[in-house]
């Protein structure tokens, strides 16, 4: 195995006394009341939390939980059950209600498990968790400072600065035995511009599977100034027209409209369900043929990659739509299951507490051939979207809402003047259909984005380069 797997199975043995003798007779508990598979999810976070307000440390935490999730499988049905106490008669209670919420009545054989090879797209060590609280301070500080300095009118500077470390063991009935070590750093800055009787605010930050290096190319100074910079720019910018224009989305950010309006719906879960839009449509045109778009755990660093899936499968380079059609979903083992499909590596769970299901890690769309510049040229009168805030989609049929924090008009050609109150509304297929450029800039937004999904919350990465739709409904306060 790689030094993550090795790590996080010693971390439980040693810690806990979880080596094969008491997941073999977990395992074997869990399937003794008929279920077809079983899998044991082992987690232990260690976490830190810092809020600093008016130029001032607010809060400051640190949290550690642990526990096992046991999941049981029988056809459709599901047993889950959890304990935070890693004492074997707890977990063997555990393992027996999973089994007996999806009892069949007939005895499973006993379990053997072995080793499997997770991947290595972030190093275990490289979590801020261990770092000196005042060192994180020092780096909240210099943002506080930066965003300060960019303007006499930024009145109130807020930064957060979040990490953990979490070690996660999955042992399947399949005889799987998986582990990884996941850090996670993020850092937000938050900035308010006062002049005279205008207020307005702005958001930034990143982060990733990474260690103190992420500052090394990413500042706190280069994070703040940026938010302080839109808050600025928001004191200048008139108010969006409303109607039915052309769109350019930006190269990055933009990627979060793609997350929400078109990833969600080719889950598999909703697919299998034939909830989705994209319900039986693989091998069928969805998209325009410029679109390629794929969902891709395996980014080196980035905040959606992940060593190993939540079912123990290794994540990979999934193509959703190529060239505008359709070729698959994102799967968990439900299913692939009920598709006859290989894993994709997307089950994904919040914690222990929670069961696995078809999520996203970072879905993007493949760079086209035209430059940016001549993007925007050939738009006689547009929007241009830089980033956004989030949205709603509706995954039944794909009508979203997503509401743009950085945008600007479009006049002959060139980017004008800064507009607020910006709210795009529209349908996720329908403007894939509407792609009629592609730009060569493809970039990853940087990793402050997390995804939220029937109650359980997942880092995500997402990415796009510069794509121009022929027209979005754009909701503002003057007829355009």
């Amino acid at each position: 195995m790689t030094s993550s797997g090795r790590l996080s199975e010693a971390f439980f043995n040693d810690h806990y006394g979880v080596d094969h003798g008491v997941a073999s007779d977990l395992l074997s508990l869990a399937l003794s009341r008929g279920g077809e598979h079983a899998e044991l999810f082992f987690e232990h976070r260690e976490g830190s939390n810092i809020t600093f307000e008016q130029q001032a440390v607010k809060t400051a935490s640190r949290s550690v939980s642990q526990g096992v999730g046991i999941r049981v499988i029988q056809g459709d049905a599901i047993g889950y059950a959890y304990t935070e106490d890693l004492d074997r008669d707890a977990m063997r209670r555990a393992a027996d209600t999973a089994a007996r919420i999806a009892s069949r009545g007939d005895k499973g054989p006993p379990i053997d498990v072995m080793h499997y090879e997770s991947a290595d797209y972030y190093r275990p060590e490289a979590s801020t968790v261990a770092v000196a609280a005042a060192d994180k301070v020092e780096l909240i500080r210099r943002a506080d400072r930066a965003a300060r300095a960019y303007d006499t009118s930024i009145a109130r500077v807020d930064v957060n600065f979040i990490d953990e470390l979490k070690r996660v063991m999955i042992v399947t009935s399949a005889g799987r035995i998986a582990g990884d070590v996941q850090p996670l750093v993020r850092f937000n800055v938050a900035t308010l511009s006062e002049r005279d009787n205008s207020r307005q605010t702005a958001r930034w930050g990143g982060g990733g599977r990474m260690g103190m290096a992420y500052f090394e190319t990413h500042t706190p100074e280069m994070l703040a100034t940026e938010s302080a910079r839109q808050s600025v720019l928001l004191q200048s910018s008139i108010e969006a027209p409303a109607g039915t224009f052309p769109v350019v989305l930006a190269s990055g950010d933009s990627g979060i409209l793609l997350h929400e309006a078109v990833g969600h719906g080719l889950e598999a879960d909703f697919n299998r369900k034939k909830t989705s839009n994209y319900t039986d449509q693989v091998g069928n045109v969805v998209a325009s043929e410029l679109c390629t778009v794929v969902d891709d755990g395996t980014v080196r660093d980035s905040r959606g990659s992940i060593n190993i899936d939540d079912e123990g499968n290794a994540p990979g380079y999934n193509v959703l739509i190529e060239d505008g059609v359709l070729r698959g979903y994102l799967q968990d083992r439900m299913s692939t299951k009920h598709f006859g499909v290989r894993p994709t590596g997307n089950g994904r769970r919040q914690s222990f507490r929670h069961y696995p299901m078809p999520r996203m890690t970072n879905t993007y769309m493949l760079a086209g051939q035209t430059s940016p510049e001549d993007i925007i040229r050939s738009v006689d009168r547009g929007i241009y979207c830089v980033s956004f805030s989030g949205g709603q989609v509706d995954i039944t049929n794909g009508d979203f809402v997503f509401s743009v924090t950085e945008g600007y008009l479009i006049e002959g050609g060139k980017v004008t003047a800064p507009i607020r109150n910006v709210n795009l509304i529209g349908n996720g297929p329908d403007v894939l259909r509407k792609v009629t450029a592609v730009g060569s800039d493809f970039k990853l937004s940087d990793g402050r984005w997390t995804c939220g999904k029937d109650g359980q919350s997942v880092p995500v990465g997402v990415g796009m380069p510069t794509v121009l739709i022929s027209g979005i409904t754009v909701g503002g306060t003057a007829m355009g």
